[in-house]
């Protein structure tokens, strides 16, 4: 992804010179690339947030006026369209999207520096016409988030794990609750522990008790915005009945009797993988006897330790 990355932004710039239109006057990363905390999909369904950024004075029409924000897109779509994709980019409501035959995207957002009585700003071409934002600000966000925590690192992992179940059935695709939006509810929630699947479990139910309350995420770092839509968003809904969900798929790691067999076909089913048993069964192999602890916290961790961008593959054992 990263490697697509760079081509589009090499791909940009020829695409703006030879078009006698205005040079980035740089381009940077965001979102859950920006952040760490983006998934592996075994569908390939996921991108790179590479926002590009104008001066604004740079931003004219043929006739001297300023652009809008859709001409600023349309100049980025026409600029990286050189022709090579099966399918063309596209603009679209905040971003110049750029498809690959795998299924991997990258989405372009545009941005504009805008020189305000000695005070620099920044604005978003937005469908909404220009809106006053800046993807540091997001990344700048989540990083004083991992500071504040009492454990940054299980903070990330913990957005991770809990995208990634977001993630674990295809059907939900287009209906659940963003990844933006599930960042901001475990930084709200997080319930950080000294075991793995503990500090997970407590921060699920900590969301879903939240979102019982109100659907509404407020925008981390945008004043009087939002990332969910009205006070009854379908896809917040969606995402709190799925934790609940999912709770009751774990409420067995709870009683006396659980075995660690039992409590790692919690996880399976909660995450609609096989790596968990298999794990046990490979660990059964390696020796004679094993303790019974009531949740598969070293799983957990194990899993990540093999790839930093997911907490299990719903296809493969193997991250």
């Amino acid at each position: 992804m990263r490697s697509r990355r760079d081509s589009n932004r090499t791909r940009l710039r020829n695409g703006l010179k030879k078009a006698d239109k205005p040079a980035p006057l740089e381009f940077v990363k965001q979102g859950s690339y920006a952040m760490k905390t983006m998934l592996r999909h075994p569908d390939n369904d996921y991108d790179i947030d590479d926002g590009v950024y104008f001066k604004k004075s740079d931003l004219v029409g043929d006739r001297g006026a300023e652009m809008t924000s859709l001409q600023a897109r349309q100049m980025v779509r026409d600029a990286v369209d050189d022709s090579s994709f099966k399918r063309a980019p596209e603009v679209r409501g905040n971003c110049v999207r750029i498809f690959y035959e795998k299924g991997y995207h990258v989405d372009v957002p545009v941005y504009r520096k805008v020189e305000d009585g000695g005070t620099t700003v920044y604005e978003l071409a937005s469908s909404g016409g220009w809106k006053r934002s800046d993807a540091r600000d997001v990344t700048a966000w989540f990083d004083d988030a991992r500071k504040m925590s009492a454990d940054g690192g299980q903070l990330r992992r913990l957005v991770r794990e809990i995208k990634k179940y977001a993630r674990s059935r295809t059907s939900w695709s287009g209906s659940i609750l963003s990844g933006f939006g599930i960042t901001a509810l475990v930084i709200e929630c997080q319930r950080i522990d000294g075991r793995e699947d503990r500090a997970l479990h407590d921060t699920m139910k900590a969301i879903r008790d939240r979102l019982n309350g109100n659907l509404t995420v407020a925008h981390p770092v945008t004043p009087n915005d939002t990332i969910t839509n009205g006070s009854d968003d379908p896809k917040a809904r969606m995402f709190r009945d799925k934790l609940s969900q999912a709770l009751d798929w774990l409420a067995p790691l709870f009683d006396a009797d659980c075995s660690r067999k039992d409590a790692l076909a919690c996880w399976d089913n909660t995450y609609n993988t096989t790596y968990f048993s298999e794990r046990g069964e490979d660990e059964a192999r390696a020796a004679t006897s094993y303790a019974a602890p009531i949740a598969a916290s070293a799983a957990l961790i194990g899993l990540e330790s093999q790839t930093s961008a997911a907490v299990v593959s719903s296809t493969s054992r193997h991250a």
